[in-house]
């Protein structure tokens, strides 16, 4: 017999700079079970292995404390369990710190760190990327492989008691399905119950994209008070079903609409989505409109889980320089296309990738499709990817020597460089991936001060 009869899981982020009010109000008014926040990309996790690299406590989410400041005080209030993939390229280091802001707070507070997903040294370069099918080895360095974890992982650390969970990488509805089927005991060989988990998660995980966010079109799509958009939540229940809503009076609108985009959002194939739990179906899901910010969620079904886990790997791949002016008033367009052509002529033996946008006419699909009007102001942009970071510099000092090297009037000019994270995808066999907990607690850091977040014992994970 399930444990609950319904569980109420909310979505407080939908990636790494997400807003916090939203999750503060779920926290607050949502009369939550579980509270998710979903902070990480592929690009998002290889960013932070370089802020590791450079700091060796770095590497988690650059806004932890400003999230954990203000959702641990509501969060024990209300009894309410927090999981999040927050932990990017460092969980233990996340978790030391999600601990040490309790002990600011005088919040007594137990923290499980999922850990695992750090593949890099296990890594076989001969193995084909999913983007290419060019060997992993082909591309640069590698600086981050991360296998994308699923239930099995997040299962032990729940099973902790802890009141928050930290995760690295791990698939984005395992984060929701994990609560699910730890409160209802549903077996991992179950795939119709697990899919149905799924889809929820996949709706859930992008937070503000569901009540309207990336919907929102003006006078076509229509969404009401967008600048204080609420954020939704689950009520789930044993069958895996479940109904969406979201903290009444808040912005925003959960519509059939707002649903089907967003269930259709990352989906290649509809009939087989993949993740490491399951493979769902969602051509087979029923959508049933409530009303007033209500929409169920019924019938997805699935397969088992597949064999292999989808690591993304980060590599270095150089540099990129930027450099923007802007020109105005009369016959602007014509002189932002004279110092396109300037720079072009001057940089592009030595940077044969250079990208020359006017921003407002052609920087988005590459051409103005015969339609060339002249605009009262343009901004010129220019890119290209350089191996050494001397190179790609190269971009904006000749763009900022526009000022005085003509065309006229040109103004505003700035200049970027970046190092460049590529990233590529392949598979792992599932049996070579090791998950594990850390427990971590405040008792610790007042048991022991001066070493707060102290490691407490290792769990082994069940991934197998």
């Amino acid at each position: 017999m399930p444990r609950h009869k319904t569980i109420r899981i909310g979505c407080g982020a939908g990636f790494q700079g997400d807003r916090i009010d939203p999750a503060v109000m779920l926290a607050a008014q949502g009369r939550l079970d579980w509270l998710v926040l979903e902070c990480l990309a592929e690009r998002t996790v290889a960013t932070a292995q370089l802020r590791r690299l450079a700091d060796p406590d770095q590497g988690y989410d650059p806004l932890l404390r400003a999230r954990m400041t203000a959702l641990l005080p509501l969060l024990k209030r209300g009894r309410c369990r927090l999981i999040s993939n927050l932990g990017a390229a460092n969980p233990i280091g996340a978790g030391r710190k999600v601990v040490e802001i309790a002990a600011e707070l005088g919040l007594s507070l137990k923290v499980a760190v999922v850990t695992g997903d750090d593949v890099l040294d296990r890594l076989d370069r001969d193995t084909p990327t999913l983007e290419t099918g060019q060997p992993v080895r082909e591309f640069g360095p590698p600086i981050s492989a991360n296998a994308y974890l699923g239930v099995d992982a997040i299962l032990p650390a729940i099973a902790t008691g802890a009141d928050v969970i930290i995760t690295g990488r791990v698939a984005d509805p395992s984060l929701f399905l994990a609560p699910m089927i730890h409160a209802f005991g549903w077996p991992l060989d179950e795939p119709t119950l697990l899919a149905r988990g799924t889809v929820i998660g996949h709706l859930l995980e992008c937070a503000g994209q569901l009540t309207g966010g990336y919907f929102a079109d003006p006078g076509l799509k229509d969404v009401r008070d967008l600048a204080h958009l609420g954020f939704p939540f689950c009520d789930v229940g044993a069958d895996g079903n479940g109904t969406l809503g979201k903290v009444p009076g808040t912005g925003g609108m959960i519509t059939l609409r707002t649903v089907k985009e967003q269930l259709l959002y990352e989906v290649t194939d509809p009939t087989a989505y993949i993740t490491p739990d399951v493979v769902a179906d969602f051509s087979t899901v029923d959508l049933i409109d409530l009303g007033e910010d209500r929409i169920r969620v019924e019938n997805a079904d699935g397969l088992s889980r597949t064999g292999t886990l989808k690591v993304s790997v980060g590599y270095r791949a150089g540099f990129i320089g930027e450099g923007e002016i802007s020109y105005a008033g009369s016959n602007a367009r014509a002189r932002a296309e004279l110092a396109g052509a300037v720079l072009y002529e001057r940089l592009h033996h030595d940077l044969p990738d250079l990208r020359i946008d006017l921003i407002g006419v052609d920087a988005i699909h590459g051409s103005d499709f015969g339609h060339r009007s002249d605009p009262w102001e343009v901004r010129l942009r220019a890119a290209a990817s350089g191996g050494t970071r001397a190179l790609a510099e190269r971009v904006g000092l000749e763009v900022e020597a526009l000022y005085t090297n003509g065309p006229a009037a040109g103004g505003g000019a700035r200049k970027f460089i970046t190092e460049r994270i590529g990233i590529v995808s392949t598979l792992m066999p599932r049996d070579t991936v090791r998950s594990g907990v850390v427990r971590l607690s405040t008792d610790q850091v007042l048991a022991a001060p001066g070493a707060q977040g102290t490691v407490g014992p290792t769990m082994p994970g069940t991934v197998r």
